[in-house]
């Protein structure tokens, strides 16, 4: 069958119909194209960037000429997964005008499907300002990276019965305002479940069980190209770090051995020629 570029109306279907939605980041020309090649669903152009791309120690410093010069690359490169950029720390919390502006960068210079950003109840202004500008907004609740310290560091959240309140609470009005999916990360499987049970929109689950109509991973934990430290909701489905490190090992012995370049890698010019000089 011909594959088509995925639309919200193709991520609502498979909601309905119980199909499972694959998410996963990417950074990247060189990523985009061979995540869309394996035909996963949504690629999120997410802020983590920061930390497995730039080097932060975490995605608060990443900035919205960082998150465009990355969207740009991306987008060139896809041709049927739906795109969302991720808005950077400050870039939505300033004013509902910078909001939209910002959110419209990602669609008009990005040339992103959406928007995601974080945050419950308190960005339910900015979500609603943001999709009355015509611009889809995914909303993405749990633990928040731009706001980690807030919540006490990088830990499961919705753990207690008021905390699992807000974030039911949370869900439905990011839904009321508009936003046409929405991610939970790091929230037990129960909670997900009931917010997923409750939601008309796609709840897609980093850390948050199974009964989530769909999953995301970062890029670079998922094939093991970021050792700094790898979450508990990650599997790495093979680790490439040390194929590389191992690769340009070899390459750097092949050089200093005079191995490489070899006969086939060299370009030759005739003899008749070579005499002319």
């Amino acid at each position: 069958m011909e594959r088509k570029k995925i639309t919200v109306s193709d991520l609502m279907v498979k909601k309905e119909t119980g199909k499972k939605i694959t998410m996963i980041t990417a950074y990247d020309y060189p990523t985009a194209r061979m995540v869309d090649q394996a035909g996963i669903d949504i690629i999120l152009i997410g802020d983590s960037l920061g930390m497995v791309v730039l080097g932060y120690p975490s995605t608060v410093s990443v900035t919205m000429e960082e998150m465009l010069h990355h969207s740009k690359a991306v987008t060139r490169a896809v041709q049927y997964a739906f795109v969302i950029g991720d808005m950077p720390f400050m870039s939505y919390q300033t004013s509902v005008e910078k909001a939209i502006e910002n959110a419209g960068r990602f669609i008009k210079e990005g040339m992103c499907d959406a928007v995601k950003l974080e945050g419950g109840s308190e960005v339910v202004p900015v979500v609603k300002a943001i999709v009355s500008a015509g611009i889809p907004v995914c909303a993405h609740i749990g633990l928040t990276p731009q706001t980690a310290t807030k919540l006490g560091g990088f830990k499961v959240q919705g753990k207690d019965a008021q905390g699992a309140r807000s974030l039911i609470n949370s869900a439905k009005e990011l839904e009321n305002a508009g936003a046409f999916m929405v991610v939970m990360e790091c929230i037990p499987d129960v909670i997900a479940s009931r917010i997923t049970d409750d939601l008309n929109i796609p709840t897609i689950g980093i850390g948050a069980g199974r009964d989530c109509d769909g999953q995301v991973l970062v890029y670079h934990d998922t094939v093991g190209l970021f050792d700094r430290f790898t979450p508990r909701f990650v599997k790495q489905y093979i680790k490439l770090g040390p194929m590389i490190v191992n690769a340009l090992k070899d390459y750097k012995k092949e050089v200093e051995a005079g191995i490489f370049p070899a006969k086939e890698h060299i370009f030759k010019m005739s003899e008749e020629e070579a005499r002319k000089i």
